[in-house]
């Protein structure tokens, strides 16, 4: 999600108009709902120093707001967050990972309860397992991630449209 739809989220959220949070934040009253508005449909993006006021105003994380690069735990949980907006039937659960059979391992796992979402991940397992097997490179992985939905095969079900194994499996 973009940062105007999550400035727009929880100003709404919090019951603001664009005028109420512009001023709010230091923007001349005269224009205030009109800059909101083009932060809110991606006309313009606030810089980072505008985006924390918004956060404060709002009373939220930075982070909540913010671009996420993905790379820290806590951006990762914030796109969790995202996600769990558009699939409001996610679920979270505790597994036992038992891929070392000396060392148990308990988890959290997540489910989005959509049954595209979930054919797609039951492939991204599958590449992963053949991964580990030595089924398939770390190039051919990384080939299948790179031109994703292209390379999707719905775990061999049909022909992907773009290939990205080296060699085929025999027949």
């Amino acid at each position: 999600m973009a940062i105007g739809d999550r400035i727009k989220r929880v100003r709404n959220f919090r019951g603001m108009t664009q005028k109420e949070l512009g001023i709010a934040v230091g923007l001349d009253e005269k224009s205030a709902d009109f800059r909101i508005a083009q932060y809110e449909s991606g006309t313009r993006t606030p810089k980072e120093d505008l985006l924390k006021k918004i956060a404060d105003v709002l009373d939220v994380n930075y982070r909540s707001l913010y671009e996420s690069n993905l790379y820290a735990a806590e951006d990762i949980m914030y796109a969790l967050f995202e996600l769990d907006e558009h699939y409001p039937r996610t679920s979270l659960y505790e597994v036992t990972d038992t891929s070392d059979p000396g060392s148990p391992e308990i988890h959290m796992a997540l489910s989005f309860r959509n049954h595209l979402l979930d054919g797609f991940l039951k492939e991204w397992q599958l590449r992963k397992q053949q991964l580990a097997a030595g089924e398939i490179s770390r190039e051919e992985y990384q080939e299948w991630k790179l031109n994703w939905p292209q390379t999707a095969d719905d775990c061999g079900k049909f022909a992907p449209a773009r290939q990205w194994r080296k060699t085929q499996k025999p027949e």
